[in-house]
């Protein structure tokens, strides 16, 4: 593997009304001893503008206009927290906020890919966000599951990996079947699965279970691998990630 996307969610990168300062740390940890142990690219796409909004301005999320407020006003706080972490290892990064129809307009397709190319071959870290500020919404995604499966695909990366609060996909409900299992290897779907209830777990999250299963059908579907596991606990994803032992977690895969 050369080329990784890790995504991580608000649920991680917010605890109570603050942002999740030390989740935030060790999620650079980890990307900074892939790039510099296991020589990887690494792009990471990074929810949490709004929730790092609302921890300067409480607005009723609800509301697109306000939600676009606050993710104005998060957006720079979380690049001012990234830059000053990868500092400490001597690691650059660099901000692109994207929207979905970049990646269906060939010449904003490969514009975006040139960049992408330049920042990683310069050994900067691109840090990716929808670019929910100003487009409306018909030209967002509308999660960063979405964005950051896209990501992998038009930036030809191996793999993605989304850091979640959810530690992997089950056969049963977890929260409401203490016998589920977790599914280890996912090689396909049934169209069931895809059409489930989006059902969030924090309020600040776009997404849900269900958002990671499309996300990692789109990613088979293009002969692309997606691995999930949990963010608030970087076990799993260390024995993964970096010394290949897939002892907890999902991978889907063909």
């Amino acid at each position: 593997m050369k080329r990784l996307v890790i995504k991580v969610g608000s649920a991680v990168l917010r605890e109570d009304n603050l942002l999740a300062v030390d989740r935030l740390n060790n999620l650079v940890d980890l990307i900074a001893k892939l790039k510099l142990e296991k020589n990887l690219e690494v792009i990471l796409v990074s929810s949490g503008a709004v929730a790092a909004g609302n921890t300067k301005l409480d607005l009723d999320r609800t509301q697109i206009l306000n939600r676009q407020a606050l993710a104005a006003i998060g957006q720079p706080l979380l690049m001012k927290y990234y830059k000053k972490r990868f500092a400490d290892f001597g690691l650059s990064c660099a901000q692109m906020l994207l929207v979905e129809e970049d990646f269906d307009s060939r010449k904003r397709s490969d514009n975006a890919k040139s960049v992408m190319e330049i920042l990683l071959a310069n050994n900067i870290v691109p840090i990716l966000n929808e670019n929910d500020v100003l487009a409306n919404e018909e030209l967002l995604f509308g999660d960063n599951d979405q964005l950051a499966a896209h990501a992998a695909f038009f930036f030809d990366a191996d793999m993605l990996a989304i850091l979640s609060d959810v530690d992997g996909l089950y056969d049963l409900n977890p929260h409401e079947n203490p016998d589920a299992k977790m599914r280890k290897v996912v090689e396909s779907f049934d169209e069931s699965e895809l059409q489930m209830k989006h059902s969030p777990n924090s309020e600040f999250a776009t997404g849900g279970i269900v958002t990671k299963l499309k996300a990692a059908n789109f990613l088979l579907e293009r002969n692309k691998m997606m691995y999930l596991s949990s963010g608030f606990d970087l076990t799993n994803a260390y024995d993964f990630l970096v010394y290949g032992n897939h002892k907890s977690g999902t991978l889907f895969k063909k």
